[in-house]
């Protein structure tokens, strides 16, 4: 009893640990990515509180939400949201590895307005 217990610490660490690397990261790369002129838009990555009508198995209890924001210097509109959240969503990896951490929610918001566009993370998980 206590075995599984104690395992089960573990595992929620480890995977809180696992879930700030991945933002940590993401962040990381999408800040090299703009200041070399590859990405015409600054992506920011947080954890939110996701729609909870999109939760799994794997969603975690609080935050199963990962929101990016986009800071473009301008009001951006539902296609610019859309294009972000698909080049996101396109990849099945990333995709795999929200959900086995605990995301439901893929959000993409622009910096002015409180407009934003969201997709439920596991119709999202097929292979290629």
């Amino acid at each position: 009893m206590i075995g599984n217990i104690w395992n089960n610490v573990i595992e929620w660490f480890s995977d809180r640990m696992s879930r700030n690397k991945l933002v940590r990261s993401f962040n990381n790369a999408a800040r090299d990515h703009f200041v070399s002129g590859y990405a015409p838009t600054l992506l920011k990555a947080e954890v939110s509180r996701g729609d909870r009508s999109y939760k799994h198995q794997h969603s975690d209890i609080f935050y199963s939400g990962f929101r990016i924001k986009a800071f473009s210097g301008k009001q951006l509109d539902r296609s610019e949201l859309k294009m972000i959240g698909q080049v996101v969503l396109s990849d099945s990896y990333l995709t795999r590895r929200f959900i086995v951490l605990g995301w439901d929610t893929l959000e993409v918001h622009g910096d002015e307005g409180k407009f934003g566009l969201k997709w439920q993370l596991k119709d999202h998980m097929l292979l290629d």
